[in-house]
Parts: C-alpha cells; structure tokens; sequence
C-alpha cells in the first residue's frame, strides 16, 4: 500500500474579531496545540458540522416527500422543522 500524499496546504491570512481569537488561544491552551493548529481544528469541525447538517436536511426532506402514511408524514415534517430549525425550537405544548 503506497503512503497516502500530504494534503496541499495554502496560506490564508484572516482577521479575527479580539473576542474570536481570546476563545481561540484559549482552546489551543487547553489542547496545547499552536494557536494555528487551533484554528485548522475548529474550522474542520465547523465544515464537517455544517456539512452534517445539510446531508440531515436532505434526509428529512426526501423522507417527507417519499412518505404515504399520515402519520409518518407527520413525524417526517417535524424531522425537517428539527433539522431547518433545531431541536426544540417548537415546544410539544405550546403556551397560550
């Protein structure tokens, strides 16, 4: 098996705002990481959070649309409602 190649890494100069880049320095304390290494980190969790969300998004969605049975229909529109707006973002008993 051939050792897989290095990524290509690119250079890319950013301005953070103050409180953005204290938070940052913090968690590469904590890892003990370069604040660099740090940064690469909670940008790949990022993506790969936002990416999760989509792909939730789309499984929702197609599961509404393939539905027949009422009452999975139901169920489906409230996975999609929990995957546009969160979890929790509608109360089972909503107050009046």
């Amino acid at each position: 098996m051939a050792p897989r190649a290095k990524a290509k890494s690119i250079r890319q100069s950013v301005c953070l705002p103050a409180t953005l880049a204290t938070q940052i320095r913090r968690v590469a304390k904590q890892r003990r990481i370069p604040i660099s290494r740090a940064i690469v980190s909670l940008a790949e969790e990022s993506v790969n959070a936002h990416l999760a969300r989509e792909r939730r998004l789309v499984e929702a969605y197609d599961r509404l649309v393939k539905e027949t049975d009422p009452q999975r229909i139901n169920a489906a529109g409230d996975d999609l409602m929990n995957a546009i707006f969160g979890s929790g973002a509608f109360a089972e008993d909503p107050v009046h």
